[in-house]
């Protein structure tokens, strides 16, 4: 019985997580497929780029919604249940950032649309509001600055993730968050340094596109 809570909060996160809203707003919006313009990434940014404002920032925010909505039903569906794996305990936490994961796991490979999607930034953070908002808020302002002083959401995204990977760092030192929290980030923002790999080299390279300068194709 147990088991099966956890089963249903990672099986819901990625569920949730792999509606592709940017393809969604995309055909309501415009009668078009985003994957076939910009740089075709199923996430926010792209749809910003190519749709414009609202477009983009409702985008952002269902993909907020949908990391933030399984991950705190995870914390009631698994309630006061432990599942002890091999004598270590896995209590509500853990099961909030396995659905936390899930939902990052199912926006990057979508099964709805052939296992493509987005980077899992907006979902990441979005997690982190319903576990920890105060980690989302550091972070979120991390990112916003880093975009309005270089204008690459790239780099915002990246250093908005590893920010809060610090961040909990810190309160895992001084004993204030719970270690699950720490491991969390560190595989986060490790998926999410993986999914901006293409960014990273185009960063070095000084070609990545800057907000602002996106086109349409």
């Amino acid at each position: 019985m147990i088991v099966a809570k956890f089963v249903l909060v990672a099986l819901l996160g990625y569920l949730m997580g792999a509606i592709p809203f940017a393809l969604i707003i995309g055909k309501l919006m415009a009668g078009i497929d985003i994957s076939k313009h910009g740089s075709g990434n199923l996430g926010g940014t792209n749809v910003l780029r190519v749709l414009g404002f609202k477009a983009g920032a409702l985008t952002m925010a269902l993909d907020l919604v949908k990391a933030f909505v399984p991950v705190l039903l995870a914390k009631f569906i698994i309630g006061d249940s432990v599942l002890y794996i091999a004598g270590f305990p896995l209590n509500w936490q853990w099961g909030q950032a396995i659905t936390a994961l899930m939902v990052m796991v199912g926006h990057n490979w979508s099964v709805y649309i052939k296992f493509r999607g987005g980077k899992g930034a907006a979902a990441y953070f979005g997690s982190w509001f319903a576990i920890f908002p105060v980690a989302a808020l550091f972070g979120g302002i991390i990112l916003i600055v880093t975009v309005l002083l270089s204008r690459y959401m790239s780099l915002g995204s990246i250093l908005g993730s590893l920010s809060i990977l610090c961040f909990f760092i810190v309160l895992t030192v001084v004993d204030v968050s719970p270690p699950v929290y720490l491991v969390y980030s560190v595989v986060a923002a490790a998926l999410i340094i993986y999914q901006h790999r293409s960014n990273i080299s185009r960063l070095q390279a000084g070609t990545e596109n800057r907000m602002g300068r996106g086109r349409v194709g």
